[in-house]
């Protein structure tokens, strides 16, 4: 199994602008993403970008840089335009890996691309893992997942899905003992031929609803596997306060 990775880097954000230059125990963040994406296995590493301080800063470490357009309205439609430039063939397993994740663990992302392999009537494979406390479970930000029997998703929400109706009926404090709840983790696998299906189909009611661009595909009928992640990913980054709980666990393991 080959498999590239392509991590979309935008500077433009509305809490950090230049996010991914941002330093981290003396490296910018994209650098850390890129060293994990090292780690994983990966035939090729592509840093997808729509600003030229990115794509300099990303050369002097030594990374492929392509420069996309900076009016795509999604991270996929980012992802589609590199793999229209680089030609994939359809079946070339493409992982999408966040230029804000400098904690992603390398066996997520082999693992993500690992769990597409072995589905070939899927298009998209991503990860999940349990969610622990009710506090995580009624958080909009954290994106839960329901899945069939034989792991393909049903649905994503920002909702509690299952809604537990008896245990909520009388507290929302603690968690149901009798039922599993799952967070999505944003961590995708595409085959190429998918991805140049998916910018086509216009986005979903549901999709701009809940801003999850994974219902989009759900609505179009596709399959999406999800795997219970094999470790814990590390935090992302949106914050000031996310930027520095990151930089103090880098600290303390280095």
């Amino acid at each position: 199994m080959g498999f590239i990775v392509i991590i979309p880097a935008r500077y433009a954000s509305s809490r950090l602008p230049g996010k991914p230059l941002l330093a981290l125990a003396g490296k910018p963040m994209v650098q850390h993403v890129y060293e994990r994406a090292q780690a994983s296995g990966a035939d090729e590493i592509i840093i997808a970008t729509d600003d030229k301080r990115i794509q300099t800063a990303c050369s002097a470490f030594g990374a492929e840089v392509i420069m996309t357009s900076p009016n795509h309205p999604s991270g996929t439609d980012r992802l589609a335009e590199v793999v229209k430039k680089i030609n994939c063939n359809d079946d070339q397993i493409i992982v999408n890996l966040q230029g804000d994740e400098p904690l992603m663990p390398a066996t997520l992302v082999h693992q993500v691309a690992t769990n597409l392999y072995q589905h070939e009537s899927v298009g998209i494979a991503t990860l999940c893992e349990a969610i622990t406390s009710a506090t995580d479970l009624f958080d909009p930000n954290i994106v839960k997942v329901v899945f069939d029997k034989n792991g393909y998703a049903l649905y994503f929400s920002r909702a509690v899905i299952p809604w537990d109706r008896d245990a909520f009926s009388n507290s929302t404090i603690d968690l149901p003992s009798d039922v599993e709840h799952y967070r999505h983790i944003g961590l995708y696998a595409y085959r190429a031929g998918f991805i140049k299906q998916y910018v086509e189909w216009p986005p979903c009611q549901y999709e701009k609803t809940e801003s999850l661009e994974q219902l989009r595909a759900l609505w179009n009928g596709a399959k999406i596997h999800v795997a219970l992640a094999e470790e814990s990913p590390g935090h992302g980054i949106d914050t000031e306060q996310d930027l520095q709980r990151v930089e103090n666990h880098i600290a303390e393991i280095s």
